[in-house]
């Protein structure tokens, strides 16, 4: 049975430093929620706030209503996932997946029907007498997950689940994973710095920031409509562009926001090959353009704008497009999204890109 987690006003002290100020949160029951974050922001902090690793010096935790901050971890009936998986590398597989059971007692013949089932649910049957140092990364972390699950816990946590796993085998898992938790029906919490890993995965995405909480909302509404500047930095790629008078000069467009940010993703803009002056429209040239396999990333220097960046699908040839080659740009009203009163540092270069965070 499935769990509704809350966290209240949670505030956490280690070393002497505040590290959490004050978070919050809602998890519904069922629901996938991945708190993502850069490096330091407190997104595992908060994980093990919840799992009873770390206490916290103010706030509350709450399982569909009852607090359960005052209970020892092995009492928050909770599955956790760690980066490293943690398994016992002198067990078979099966006996990793059973030692949850085993410490709780559970009868032999009900262990082996349980471990069977989670070994169907995470597709690794033939294999439960194999040595986990046998397995590859994928299967030891099917292993890992198998162990969390194979007690009915009514919460799973995962601690960075896809970070020691190459890039292709890293988004099959993100796949794989996501059906698991859809067909146990378990509300999961995840920490993870790769956005894509949080967009491929989660219901909604938490993004946490010097130990607050950003913004909270499905992927498609934080990428679309980011709360600040760090959220639209964080979550993709983004260009903006300044809005004054309740007008986006760089396209001749009239914004809902007297001043503020303009955000606007590169695929969200339209390239033209050629200069053809006309109302929106915005003239440039072509500073780079870069094959990157399903589609082109063009960088365009526009007169007293800072680079701006499109991507185009690879349906349209822009090899021979090199610099210098005269473009237009345009936009879409509906595909601007104005972050109201916030704007953007000078100095702070156009485009919004995620590696830099």
């Amino acid at each position: 049975m499935s769990v509704r987690a809350s966290l209240h006003g949670v505030v956490v002290h280690l070393g002497g430093a505040e590290i959490l100020h004050g978070v919050s949160l809602e998890c519904a029951a069922g629901e996938f929620v991945t708190l993502l974050g850069p490096s330091g922001s407190g997104k595992t902090t908060i994980l093990n706030v919840i799992a009873g690793l770390v206490d916290l010096s103010q706030g509350r935790v709450s399982f569909d209503g009852d607090r359960i901050d005052d209970r020892p971890a092995h009492d928050r009936d909770i599955g956790i996932v760690f980066q490293s998986y943690a398994l016992f590398p002198h067990m078979t597989v099966e006996d990793n997946i059973g030692f949850p059971l085993l410490a709780r007692k559970v009868p032999g013949s009900q262990r082996r029907q349980r471990v069977a089932e989670m070994l169907e649910l995470v597709r690794l049957q033939g294999l439960q007498k194999r040595k986990v140092t046998s397995l590859s990364g994928g299967q030891q972390q099917r292993v890992a997950l198998a162990r969390a699950l194979a007690a009915h816990p009514r919460l799973l946590l995962l601690d960075e689940p896809m970070a020691a796993l190459d890039k292709n085998l890293r988004e099959t898992m993100q796949i794989e994973l996501k059906r698991i938790q859809r067909e146990t029906g378990i509300t999961t919490i995840a920490v993870t710095h790769d956005q894509t890993e949080a967009m491929t995965m989660s219901d909604r995405v938490a993004i946490v920031h010097e130990g607050l909480i950003e913004q909270h909302d499905t992927p498609e509404a934080l990428y679309r409509r980011p709360g600040n500047l760090f959220v639209a930095r964080f979550l993709g790629e983004a260009n903006h562009f300044q809005v004054e008078g309740g007008r986006l000069a760089a396209f001749d467009l009239h914004v809902p926001a007297a001043s503020g940010t303009a955000v606007v993703r590169p695929e969200a803009i339209e390239l033209a090959l050629g200069h053809t002056p006309a109302p929106g429209a915005l003239l440039g040239q072509v500073e780079s353009a870069v094959f990157q396999g399903v589609r082109y990333r063009v960088v365009v220097r526009a007169d007293g704008l800072d680079p701006v960046v499109v991507t185009v699908p690879t349906d349209r040839d822009l090899s021979g497009v090199g610099p210098g080659a005269p473009v237009t740009l345009s936009a879409e009203p509906a595909e601007i999204h104005v972050i109201a009163g916030e704007e953007a540092p000078l100095d702070e270069a156009a485009v919004l890109d995620p590696s830099a965070a």
